[in-house]
């Protein structure tokens, strides 16, 4: 099956209220074509130089979601023209996004990234540390960003019953953030959660944002 028969695939197993982001990295500006000409317009990427080396030759009205992890010195480049940073893991990171947001006179769409694997290699905050930023005194004088919810990967495992419990983990921890402290955000309201290997799952748990790559554009060339 090819590209296209792939992605009406993956399409007939997402609901209307949840956005497919098309996970992009590694492929090339044709392949991404083939997925935009079926309507899609939402495409992740993990590293802020391949993302770039993709703007100047891809549609403008794509919505680039940055999904990977993020050094702050990198916000400048995609501070201009991209959609989403959904990999947002440390306030630092968050008042960088805010300055350059500012100097490119626009508002930048975040999702906190929630560390809700059992593996140590995955980023993002503890449900402590969210805490600790919303209430932070800095986190209250970021204006230029605009926060729309969660983001979480779930361990790499063919154990349904651990992916399942990490998803409904992080979707109870976007309801006590909801509730404490974005009652009247209507932003507030995506869980990006779920993968090639889990979006199904994930979709069940609440999940209204999957990032779906090799499903869609077949398995990455391994690396020699």
């Amino acid at each position: 099956m090819g590209i296209k028969d792939n992605l009406y695939q993956v399409l007939s197993k997402i609901p209307s209220h949840v956005k497919l982001v098309a996970v992009s990295k590694t492929k090339t500006a044709d392949e991404i074509m083939e997925v935009y000409n079926e309507g899609v317009r939402d495409f992740g990427e993990n590293k802020v130089q391949e993302l770039l080396s993709k703007v100047d030759v891809l549609p403008k009205d794509i919505w680039w979601h940055l999904i990977g992890h993020l050094q702050t010195n990198k916000v400048k480049y995609i501070a201009p023209f991209v959609h989403c940073i959904q990999s947002v893991d440390s306030l630092k990171l968050l008042k960088e996004i805010n300055k350059e947001a500012i100097k490119n006179n626009r508002v930048i769409n975040c999702l906190l990234q929630v560390h809700i694997a059992q593996e140590e290699t995955k980023f993002g905050f503890s449900e402590e540390e969210l805490f600790e930023c919303l209430e932070s005194e800095e986190f209250k004088t970021l204006h230029n960003i605009s926060v729309g919810g969660l983001m979480g990967m779930a361990t790499y495992t063919p154990d349904e019953a651990a992916v399942m419990k990490e998803f409904t983990n992080l979707k109870e921890i976007f309801g006590r953030l909801k509730q404490k402290y974005f009652t009247a955000s209507e932003d507030f309201k995506d869980i990006s959660m779920g993968m090639s290997s889990d979006f199904e799952l994930a979709i069940n748990c609440g999940s209204t944002i999957v990032r779906v790559g090799s499903s869609i554009f077949g398995e990455r060339p391994k690396k020699m």
